[in-house]
């Protein structure tokens, strides 16, 4: 992993810190909060194991472009309530989504957690080439999905 991100996004949240860690881990709540604002979760499309090797999929309908944007990984670092980090893969293909080629160009992906006295923090960083401009696109796409964590994050129980 290269030493400078391309992007990331971080947030203090009014939350217990292992509620924002199986917020990020669980994948029945990534199925429902796991995309931006304006778009929504492919249901059936989320797998999180998070364990070294184990794997991570999300796929993001995204209507107003007429596609669907398919994620998948494999953890390569988890340290319980503290650091996420896995590869990202991307697709506009189905089947390619349900082939998960690892050996596919991919990035990075750091996910740091840390309590702070009765708040959670959180940051999302992302490694790998990316020009200006896409690193400016996805850090406003993380932004709406870290504002996407923030709702359901919300919604009482």
């Amino acid at each position: 992993m290269s030493t400078e991100p391309a992007y990331s996004v971080e947030r203090e949240i009014d939350i217990p810190l292992e509620i924002l860690w199986a917020a990020w881990t669980d994948p029945d709540a990534l199925e429902v909060w796991y995309h931006g604002m304006e778009h929504s979760v492919v249901p059936g499309s989320v797998n999180s194991d998070p364990v070294v090797g184990g794997l991570w999929t999300v796929g993001i309908d995204v209507p107003e472009a007429g596609y669907v944007a398919y994620f998948y990984g494999q953890y390569t670092a988890v340290v319980e309530q503290a650091r996420l980090d896995h590869t990202l893969h991307y697709t506009e293909s189905a089947e390619e989504f349900a082939a998960r080629d690892f050996d596919t160009k991919h990035h990075d992906i750091r996910i740091e957690f840390e309590s702070r006295d009765f708040r959670s923090w959180v940051k999302f960083s992302q490694f790998g080439d990316l020009s200006e401009s896409d690193a400016v696109q996805a850090q406003a796409g993380m932004e709406s999905y870290f504002d996407s964590l923030e709702k359901y994050l919300s919604i009482p129980e």
